[in-house]
């Protein structure tokens, strides 16, 4: 059985980073792993809201802690933390073994990942590049470039390359349509 992308987020506070992340793992096919407490309440209407209603299809976990989540989940942790001393880019996550999870873990907007998590496990810390003066990137944008890294590494296993609802060849029909609707 090939593994699978998973998208993990410690005590995220935010309810719209949280929605904007649980969308982006629908788009993208990754499980998404929440390990509160949380900032919100996910069953709330605000935050369905916030996910645009993608909580629907989303694929997630709720877990009560990290231990929890650590003891439930096998495969290859990389943490994302602004500590990391190496680039997004520069993980491999397509030597992953096929049948290993890959969990990108995401820490909480006000604090990160705790220390400790992250020295227990500095070789898989990684960071994104940035400004010196800037200390950090919002939650929901660091994760979608996390996440469109580790897919184009897997070749964007499982996901479409081309227009799946309204056709692969839509502009090119809907310019003829135009044509003849005019003529």
């Amino acid at each position: 059985m090939a593994g699978r992308v998973n998208v993990v987020l410690f005590e995220p506070e935010i309810p719209q980073n949280t929605g904007n992340i649980m969308r982006t793992c629908v788009a993208a096919d990754c499980r998404l792993h929440l390990i509160g407490p949380l900032g919100f309440d996910i069953n709330n209407k605000k935050f369905k809201r916030a996910t645009t209603n993608h909580i629907t299809w989303a694929d997630y976990d709720y877990y009560e802690s990290f231990d929890e989540f650590v003891s439930k989940n096998k495969g290859a942790f990389f943490f994302m933390t602004r500590y990391g001393k190496k680039p997004h880019s520069s993980i491999d996550f397509a030597g992953v073994p096929n049948d290993e999870n890959i969990y990108l873990i995401f820490g909480k907007e006000s604090t990160g990942i705790p220390y400790d998590i992250l020295r227990d496990n500095l070789e898989n810390c990684f960071r994104i590049p940035m400004h010196g003066d800037c200390r950090s990137l919002n939650l929901s944008n660091a994760a979608a470039i996390a996440i469109y890294e580790c897919m184009r590494q897997l070749n964007y296993q499982g996901l479409s390359l081309t227009e799946v609802q309204k056709g692969e060849d839509f502009l090119e029909s809907y310019d003829e349509a135009l044509k003849a609707s005019q003529g």
